[in-house]
C-alpha cells in the first residue's frame, strides 16, 4: 500500500512538473510597446502624478496643469462616461463627493455635470477652508485633456464596467492620435478585456485579477507561465497583509517585460525605499516632494 501511495504521488509530482515546464516553455513575456519608449532610462523611476486630492482639487485640468509645470513623467487620470456619452475625469460613480452637486455621472448630461464646482470640497485643513470654491474649476472631458496637453504621456483609468466605454475611449485616442502616448488601466476584467479588444495598438496595465493571478504565480515561483496581455503591474505595496511589491516580484516582471508602478507613495522615507528597490514608476500625491526626493525639482 504504502509502496502505491509512493508510486501515485511520484507520478503526480511529474505530471506537475512536466505540466509546469510546457507552460513556462509556450508562455510569452509582454510584448515591447512604444508607450514606453517616450521615456528615457535617466528618468526612472517614472514620476507619476495621481489623480488624487493632496495638493489639487482631483481629476481637474488645474490640476494637470501644476503637475505638467512641475515636470512629472506621466498625468493620471480617472474616467467615467456621462449620459450622452462624453468620457469625463472624475474619480467616483457619483459627483456627490468632490463637487456641489449630486447624482450619478452616468445619469446626467456633459452640460449638467459642467455647471458643477470641481473644487468646491477640497480642503487640505480638514474643512476649516476651501481654497479652491468659486474658481472656476470645473469637471474636464478627456478631449480638453488631449487638446491641452497633446502627447503628453498619460495614463487613463476606466472606472465604470457598465455601460461599456472601451470603444468610446479608443475612438478618441485615435482622434487625437493618443493610443500609444497613453497606458489605460482598470481594477475590472471585463472593462480591461473590452478596452484591448477595442483598442490593441494601446498599451494596459494588469487588472486585480491579472494582478492577483501574477501574485500568487509568483509566491510559488510560478510567474514564468504567464503571458501577459499587459505591460504594466500597477499595485499597492501590500493588500490584506499580503506583500505585493517585493525584489522578487520585481525580477519576475521584469522577466516577462512588465513595469512594475506603484502607488500611493507620498512619504519621502517610502519613496527613497523604493527607489532603491528598484521600481518602474511611482504614483504619488505629492509629486512636488518625489521630484525633490530624486533632485529634479
Amino acid at each position: 500500500m504504502k509502496k502505491q501511495l509512493k508510486q501515485i504521488f511520484l507520478f503526480v509530482f511529474l505530471l506537475l512538473a512536466l505540466i509546469i515546464t510546457i507552460l513556462t516553455i509556450i508562455a510569452k513575456p509582454a510584448a515591447d510597446h512604444v508607450f514606453f519608449s517616450q521615456f528615457d532610462d535617466d528618468q526612472y523611476p517614472l514620476v507619476i502624478a495621481h489623480a488624487g486630492s493632496k495638493l489639487y482639487p482631483t481629476d481637474t485640468l488645474y490640476a494637470l496643469e501644476q503637475y505638467a509645470n512641475m515636470g512629472v513623467d506621466i498625468l493620471e487620470m480617472d474616467i467615467h462616461l456621462t449620459k450622452d456619452e462624453h468620457i469625463i475625469l472624475i474619480h467616483d460613480d457619483t459627483v456627490d463627493r468632490t463637487t456641489n452637486g449630486e447624482g450619478d455621472v452616468r445619469e446626467m448630461t456633459l452640460a449638467e455635470v459642467k455647471e458643477l464646482d470641481a473644487g468646491y470640497k477640497w480642503t487640505d485643513d480638514e474643512g476649516s477652508t476651501f481654497p479652491f470654491r468659486g474658481q472656476g474649476i470645473t469637471i474636464p472631458t478627456l478631449e480638453e485633456v488631449f487638446n491641452t496637453f497633446p502627447g503628453y504621456p498619460m495614463i487613463v483609468e476606466i472606472k465604470q464596467e457598465s455601460p461599456s466605454m472601451g470603444i468610446v475611449l479608443c475612438e478618441l485616442l485615435r482622434k487625437h492620435n493618443m493610443q500609444e502616448k497613453v497606458m489605460v488601466p482598470s481594477f475590472s476584467d471585463v472593462a480591461m478585456t473590452e478596452f484591448r479588444e477595442a483598442c490593441p495598438e494601446t498599451s494596459t496595465a494588469a487588472s486585480t485579477n491579472e494582478v492577483k493571478d501574477f501574485v500568487y504565480r509568483n509566491f510559488a515561483f510560478l510567474a514564468g507561465t504567464i503571458s501577459p496581455k499587459y505591460q504594466a503591474l500597477q499595485v499597492p505595496e501590500s493588500r490584506d497583509g499580503i506583500p505585493i511589491v517585493t525584489k522578487i516580484l520585481l525580477w519576475a516582471a521584469r522577466l516577462q517585460n512588465v513595469e512594475v508602478h506603484i502607488w500611493t507613495i507620498n512619504d519621502p522615507e517610502d519613496m527613497q525605499r523604493f527607489i532603491d528597490m528598484g521600481v518602474d514608476g511611482i504614483m504619488t500625491d505629492r509629486t512636488d516632494l518625489l521630484l525633490e526626493v530624486l533632485g529634479r525639482n
